[in-house]
């Protein structure tokens, strides 16, 4: 009897791992002291759209968005 393995998507460690600056702390003081980002992906019609966002801390304000077909990163590498 021969059995499949189970499969299993996590592979390790792949690419670069971010310091955690916040350290769980998602509370600001001031505004435009803490963004964070966040990349979201929706099926909408057969299609797949990503939302990408910038969010103040401070108050819960959307700095920017943008919907694409694809994760846009290089938005966020120079924010801030």
């Amino acid at each position: 009897m021969v059995r499949m393995n189970k499969y299993r998507s996590y592979k390790g460690k792949i690419g670069k791992v971010a310091t955690n600056i916040l350290a769980s702390d998602f509370k600001a003081a001031k505004s435009n002291e803490k963004w964070v980002t966040d990349v979201t992906e929706f099926h909408l019609a057969g299609e797949r759209l990503n939302l990408s966002t910038i969010l103040d801390l401070f108050n819960g304000e959307i700095i920017a968005y943008n919907i694409e077909s694809r994760p846009v990163y290089p938005r966020f590498q120079n924010a801030g």
